[in-house]
Formats: structure tokens, C-alpha cells, sequence
């Protein structure tokens, strides 16, 4: 079994694993925001850009959360470029929070993406409803970002646990 967590196929599949779950959650509509029930929906890809650019941006680029976003509006059907703006104005304020925060700590982080994700919806409805002239049903827009803060413990815990396997398979 020891051979096996030193294969280099396990390492290389741990380094990409943030990058690889972020396009299955693209792909596959993970984060429950087209279902039927109305009343629960969360945004599963704003937790995962949100945590891995702030605890460990080397693991998750730029360029495949830009390229995550041109596919996300594919296959939701909005404009070209919305959700890479949007999910490039994650990266930009999880830099800003990475660089001004002296002391990192779980309470900090949720707060703050509360605030980023207040934005982001913020921008997002803006952007389809004034610019786009699409109509925004507001109320889902209000649960999601509910539903979003409040399950982001949840996959912090979770992404915490990862990020500690990756570590330990990459320094094996």
C-alpha cells in the first residue's frame, strides 16, 4: 500500500483535484441552482473558488476558473463572459483578502464570503437585469446566497481535509 500513495499518478491527481472537481461541477450542474424545488439552491462553484484561492491559489489557475466560467454560461444559457467575470472578481477579492488578513481564521473567512458572494450577485443581477435586459427572479438570487453562506462550514471542513491529502501525497 505504501507504493501505491508514492505512485505518481495519485499525486498528480491530488495536485489537480480542485481544478478537476471545478469543471465536474460545471459540467454537471452540481450546485443544485436549476432543480425544481425552489426554495434550495446553493452555488457549489463559488465555494470551491472561493476556498482554494484563498488557502492554496497554486492549486486552482486563473486561466481554468476563466475558461470554468465561459463553459458555466454554455451550459446555463446567459450571456458570454458573465460568470468569468464573476468568478474572476472572486480570485481578485480572495487576493486582497489573502493579503491584508494577518491572522487567518474560519470566522474571518465566512464572513468575508458572505461579503463576496453578496457582490457577486450583487454584480451578476445587475448585469443580466439593466445591461442584458434579462428578467431575475430576486427572491432565488437572495436563497442561494443564504443557502450558499450557510453550506460553505460544510465544505470548508471538507476542502480542509483535501488540502491536508494533498499536502502529504505531494511531500511523500
Amino acid at each position: 500500500m505504501s507504493s501505491l500513495n508514492k505512485s505518481s499518478y495519485f499525486q498528480v491527481f491530488f495536485s489537480y483535484f480542485p481544478t478537476i472537481l471545478l469543471f465536474f461541477s460545471i459540467f454537471n450542474e452540481f450546485d443544485f441552482n436549476f432543480l425544481e424545488n425552489e426554495y434550495f439552491s446553493f452555488n457549489f462553484v463559488h465555494i470551491l473558488i472561493f476556498y482554494w484561492t484563498v488557502k492554496n491559489p497554486n492549486y486552482l489557475g486563473y486561466i481554468p476558473i476563466f475558461l470554468a466560467g465561459i463553459i458555466n454560461d454554455v451550459v446555463i444559457g446567459i450571456p458570454m463572459g458573465i460568470s468569468s467575470f464573476c468568478y474572476l472578481l472572486i480570485c481578485s477579492v480572495t487576493a486582497y483578502i489573502r493579503y491584508i488578513t494577518l491572522s487567518p481564521n474560519f470566522i474571518n473567512d465566512w464572513f468575508s464570503f458572505l461579503l463576496t458572494i453578496l457582490l457577486i450577485n450583487s454584480i451578476q443581477v445587475i448585469i443580466l437585469d439593466l445591461i442584458f435586459f434579462l428578467s431575475v427572479d430576486y427572491m432565488s438570487y437572495l436563497i442561494n446566497t443564504g443557502f450558499t453562506f450557510l453550506f460553505y462550514p460544510l465544505f470548508f471542513s471538507i476542502f480542509k481535509y483535501l488540502d491536508k491529502k494533498i499536502i502529504i501525497q505531494q511531500n511523500d
